[in-house]
């Protein structure tokens, strides 16, 4: 009996605090609309203190987003990454083990955990202000082929990119121990800063990269020509998959291009883990040797029910929607 395929996620473990707020607050706050930027803690603090109403707190983190999802589809999935001494850290893991998540990989640092404000304008557009934490001080060298063992496939969020020793370890680490790699690009700001070593990295080591359009056009340089863009994505690794939001999605493969039509959201709220939710999607119908095409029709199932909720944790309700979407 063959066991269950398994993924390993690896990324920052973070706490998203998720709050909506009027168009211009954003030009309140240092830094550009959408996207991500790194601060302190105290800047988040302030950042806090300084939001007009609630926030909602949430598990997040690229990875995490995508990890979640997957093990909420009851999917084998772990998680490796570095965890607070406090009790946000702690809710953190017993989040994931409540999906039935493997929690055995996460490492505990010194100090509190990862936090993300995550602020939705009315747009739907969400600009993220992060402190990672006790993400930050994961270490090369805590990391070996040992993290990955019994373990098919690595997905990993492209904010690990900004610490490339860390970054090398863990790719090496996951080839060394059999696994298939996917990276998640992260964000256009993620793929400008590390432009002199992504395109080896991709060729070297990745099987599987998810861009979003913007993310896509920064590493290419073409703009707007979706298909071109996912053909030169794929020229570095099997496969490319490059989400366009309303646009729908392109799989690259072996020189062939298939669009896939969007799913259309109603009403488009928040689109924390749109992205995340696509991955998991995609990586949920590839592991169980979907076709690409069927694949994608997930991830964007995903992806158009997560931008209809505030933050990337489906409620109940819309998980019952989803599931009988993708059965059907």
């Amino acid at each position: 009996m063959s066991l269950p395929f398994t993924i390993i996620g690896v990324g920052s473990p973070i706490v998203d605090a998720i709050a909506q707020v009027p168009g211009n607050f954003i030009e309140q706050i240092d830094g550009d609309k959408g996207g991500m930027v790194l601060v302190d803690a105290t800047a988040i603090e302030t950042l806090l203190r300084s939001i007009p109403g609630q926030t909602v707190k949430a598990p997040g983190g690229s990875a995490g987003n995508t990890l979640f999802t997957l093990a909420r589809m009851g999917n084998n999935t772990s998680f490796l990454g570095k965890i607070g001494n406090c009790s946000e850290g702690e809710f953190y893991r017993q989040q994931f083990t409540q999906l039935g998540g493997d929690c055995s990989r996460f490492k505990v640092g010194e100090q509190a955990n990862g936090q993300c404000v995550s602020l939705v304008t009315p747009d739907g557009e969400r600009t993220m202000r992060t402190n990672l934490g006790a993400a930050m001080t994961l270490a090369p060298e805590e990391i070996s082929a040992a993290d990955f063992a019994g373990c098919n496939h690595a997905h990993i969020e492209g904010y690990l990119l900004f610490n490339e020793a860390l970054m090398m370890r863990v790719l090496e680490s996951a080839k060394a121990a059999g696994c298939t790699i996917s990276l998640d690009l992260a964000s256009f700001e993620v793929v400008h800063a590390t432009s002199a070593i992504l395109p080896t990295i991709l060729r070297d080591y990745v099987d599987i990269v998810f861009a979003n359009e913007e993310e896509a056009e920064a590493f290419t340089g073409i703009k707007d020509d979706y298909r071109a863009i996912a053909t030169k994505l794929a020229e570095y690794c099997e496969i490319a998959a490059v989400k366009v939001g309303s646009h729908g999605s392109y799989i690259a493969h072996h020189g062939e291009v298939t669009k896939i039509e969007p799913m259309h959201a109603a009403k488009v709220i928040d689109t924390t883990g749109a992205g995340d939710l696509w991955a998991a999607g995609f990586l949920h119908g590839w592991s169980h040797q979907l076709e690409h095409a069927q694949s994608a029709k997930i991830g964007s199932i995903l992806g158009a029910a997560v931008v209809q909720v505030q933050g990337s944790v489906l409620p109940a309700h819309v998980w019952d929607d989803v599931i009988s979407a993708i059965q059907t």
